[in-house]
């Protein structure tokens, strides 16, 4: 009996791992987050029960009631899979529910996944790093953590990006502690909505002209520098070269 807590990346089910797909087709029972794409749930093995557990506006189970849940399938199933998004690991308390598995002397395993502070700038055609422009990536979230949220102000530094994970409803306050905190209110800013999926949305503007922005969830702010290029036709050229020759 083993748990696996799989990161189903940022939409996308061409970005599974080889792994993440074999297990969801070997499935007994899989819970997955609410924003999971169709595309994603359809290589669930036909028969396996599927059980959202995700967050919904006014509504979400709490994080103890879903550790309790994973405890108690896993108890019953062979193969039980956790489906998360982008990957376990990062900012989807994945480490908790591992220990809360683990902890209750069920087997866990954690299948990595691509991670929409990545994949969103790349698909937007952003390098959230490149020689000249930023030398380094500083990922956050603009969410309240146990009540607790990140003081912008301290991460205003120009040779970086800043990568901003459900950070939309926040992101007027984001803007106003970085100016605040030294960054230039012309800094480019780009906006990446659902990335990876026929959804996907890219919207961009200064630091200064975030706030007023009309973005949704869920969305990547990728902040700095880099944020003006567009590289997206790059891929794209070199694959028509390279059929050209």
């Amino acid at each position: 009996m083993t748990v696996f807590l799989v990161g189903a990346g940022p939409g996308d089910a061409d970005l599974l791992t080889v792994r993440a797909a074999r297990l969801l087709a070997q499935a007994d029972v899989v819970v997955h987050d609410r924003l999971i794409t169709k595309e994603v749930l359809d290589l669930v093995a036909p028969g396996a029960e599927q059980i959202d557990v995700g967050k919904h506006p006014g509504f979400s189970d709490t994080q103890e009631s879903i550790n309790d849940l994973l405890v108690a399938l896993g108890r019953r199933h062979g193969c039980v899979v956790r489906l998360k998004g982008g990957d376990p690991f990062v900012f989807g308390r994945g480490g908790e529910e591992a220990q809360a598995v683990a902890g209750s002397g069920i087997d866990v395993e954690v299948i990595a996944g691509v991670t929409s502070a990545f994949a969103g700038p790349l698909l937007a055609g952003i390098p959230v790093t490149h020689r000249g422009l930023s030398h380094g990536v500083t990922v956050v979230t603009g969410s309240a953590v146990s009540g607790a949220t990140v003081d912008f102000r301290r991460l205003a530094n120009p040779d970086l990006t800043l990568v901003v994970l459900m950070g939309v409803r926040r992101r007027r306050t984001i803007a106003r502690e970085l100016v605040e905190g030294g960054l230039d209110p012309t800094t480019p800013v780009a906006v990446v909505e659902r990335a990876s999926t026929d959804q996907q949305r890219v919207l961009r503007c200064t630091l200064a002209q975030l706030g007023e922005m009309n973005v949704s969830s869920p969305a990547v702010l990728v902040i700095g520098a880099v944020a003006a290029l567009d590289l997206g036709r790059v891929g794209a050229l070199a694959a028509s070269y390279a059929m050209s020759t």
